[in-house]
């Protein structure tokens, strides 16, 4: 097991950074292996950012495509301006997981280097084959890539009857309706024209702290959201208007995630709009969703403002055996922590928790509610990076390029904010977007791929959580859609109770590991598991070893348990 010392750090946005040595490494801790991956992709670099568009992109997905139980990786592309008026275009990239701490680039033979101008995407089996299919979000509409189970993917957006052409951002899959068949929630942002371009730094909404910077979003049309139906036949058709969610008030939505967050077995709707209130759906069970938004105390902060939703995540970090809410926000706004009370009740208590004044600094993109240290309870890590290159020639204030952000949950409702023991990576400033958790080297860590929008992405393995168990689950729905998505699994471990979802989308326009993951502390075995399976089947397991992954297969229970195990 590879165990670096941990360097700390005192920064603040734009400050130099000066390392002090530690004498032993951090519960929670990063090392950058970005080097010895044989990962080179890079994101097309538009220096200046003149064009709204031009900072939105960078979505990141973490999928097993090929069935070998190792997790691989998507980076999403996209051109500048003048790259597309001239017909260029930016290549995406997959890389195929070498289980060595290597990758493979796979791009080419698998043919998904060109679906669009890229923004992000997220991951599902939308025909239950057994094969997990990408959905990629464009600033044209978006592309789905039908996972051929032979390395190979086409595109079936036509035929699959997804050509809505607006600028689309965050996407997740759930079945909605519980027939089985995973559905597409789409969140889009602003009406964008590359023939008729908003001038740079003329208008109200085209200045920063006096400085001419790109327009928006404030001052451009919103456009309305879309939920599509999964036909079960290989198409999906638009039933925004009907459920109840089309958005009619133009917000500029961005990230979005289902989680059933009443326990009612039927998956809630979570939309962070940039900018403008966020939206919270309640399902009512009959094809049709409630907007609860302001209702539940989520549309807007606990102040009563309008926040800049970027990303959003959900998570039970206080073993309330409900899930809250997670969502990053802009310079000067804190991140948003919404507490679960029952009855669809929340309450916002980032200042409560500690997490309000170390955030308000900077401007949040990715981030993920999961437990790093492996102790049993979530720990929150986000990324930042801000919008406007121009804001470096401030005297004072955040700088374009800033640093990781992580918390470790304290237990009691109260976060620490870890981020100068966390790893000598944490404190390169970068103009991070999205960011992917999951395992990549199959040991029980969560580690995290993040996406930067100008240039090389960064890999980040995790090298603390030492001494910690734990335990992971592979779903595979029989009734249920083949990746169980929106599967809720709970786990007891001695005096501990967890609990947790498969979750498709969130963050910022990425996709985590599918497989469930929980910290287990000391304990060496798992003594209960209930699973409520997306058709409503419960599924009871016990005593399980821990630190091992367990396929289970809905009716079947486990049909293996092994770190390295195929999935197929």
């Amino acid at each position: 097991m590879l165990v670096l010392a941990a360097l700390l750090f005192c920064v603040l946005p734009g400050q130099e950074i000066v390392p002090a040595q530690s004498e032993r490494p951090s519960p929670v801790h990063f090392t950058d292996i970005t080097a010895s991956s044989n990962i080179h992709f890079e994101h097309a670099v538009s220096p200046e950012k003149r064009y709204l568009i031009e900072s939105m992109s960078g979505g990141v997905l973490l999928l097993d495509y090929d069935g070998d139980g190792w997790l691989d990786i998507y980076f999403t592309n996209a051109p500048t301006v003048e790259m597309a008026l001239q017909g260029e275009k930016a290549r995406s990239a997959l890389y195929r997981n070498n289980h060595d701490g290597t990758f493979t680039d796979v791009t080419d033979r698998a043919g998904v280097g060109y679906p669009c101008w890229a923004m992000g995407g997220a991951v599902a089996d939308y025909n239950n084959d057994g094969w997990p299919d990408i959905l990629v979000t464009c600033a044209q509409g978006m592309v789905l890539y039908r996972n051929n189970g032979d390395g190979t993917f086409s595109d079936v957006t036509k035929t699959a009857k997804l050509t809505d052409q607006r600028w689309a951002t965050g996407a997740a899959f759930a079945d909605y309706d519980g027939d089985g068949f995973a559905d597409l929630m789409i969140t889009r942002y602003v009406d964008f024209d590359l023939h008729n371009l908003p001038k740079f730094g003329v208008g109200a909404t085209c200045h920063f702290r006096g400085l001419p910077v790109q327009c928006g979003p404030r001052g451009l049309k919103g456009i309305g959201d879309t939920l599509y139906h999964n036909n079960r036949d290989g198409t999906f058709s638009d039933v925004s208007n009907t459920a109840g969610v089309e958005d009619r008030a133009g917000y500029y939505g961005l990230g979005v995630i289902w989680s059933d967050f009443n326990d009612d077995g039927r998956p809630d709707l979570f939309v962070a709009d940039d900018s403008t209130p966020n939206y919270l759906y309640r399902n009512d069970g009959n094809g049709h969703f409630t907007d609860v938004s302001f209702l539940s105390g989520t549309a807007v902060s606990g102040d009563g403002g309008e926040m800049s939703g970027m990303g959003v995540s959900v998570c039970d970090y206080d073993h309330s055996g409900r899930f809250s809410v997670h969502i990053t926000n802009f310079e000067d706004q804190y991140n948003s922590l919404y507490r679960n009370n029952g009855g669809l009740d929340f309450s916002d208590i980032a200042r409560a928790a500690g997490i309000a004044n170390v955030t308000s600094p900077y401007l949040g993109w990715g981030t993920a509610c999961t437990d790093f240290d492996n102790d049993g309870w979530a720990d929150l890590m986000v990324v930042n990076g801000h919008v406007y290159p121009q804001v470096d020639s401030l005297k004072s204030g955040a700088k374009y390029r800033e640093r990781k952000l992580a918390f470790r949950n304290r237990h009691g409702g109260r976060f620490e904010d870890v981020s100068a023991t966390a790893g000598a990576a944490l404190a390169v400033p970068q103009p991070s977007r999205g960011a992917a958790f999951g395992d990549l080297d199959n040991d029980g860590k969560i580690d995290l791929v993040v996406e930067n929008i100008d240039g090389p992405p960064m890999i980040l393995r995790n090298t603390g959580a030492e001494g910690q168990h734990w335990v992971g689950f592979q779903l595979s729905g029989g009734q249920s859609n083949r990746l169980a998505i929106g599967a809720k699994v709970k786990i007891t471990a001695g005096s501990s109770a967890q609990v947790d979802e498969v979750h498709s989308g969130g963050g910022y326009l990425s996709q985590n590991d599918l497989r469930v993951h929980f910290g287990l502390g000391t304990a060496s075995k798992v003594d209960a598991v209930e699973i409520r399976w997306p058709s409503g089947k419960l599924e009871t397991l016990g005593n399980l070893k821990a630190d091992a992954y367990y396929r289970v297969r809905e009716g079947e229970g486990v049909i293996s348990g092994d770190r390295n195990q195929s999935s197929k």
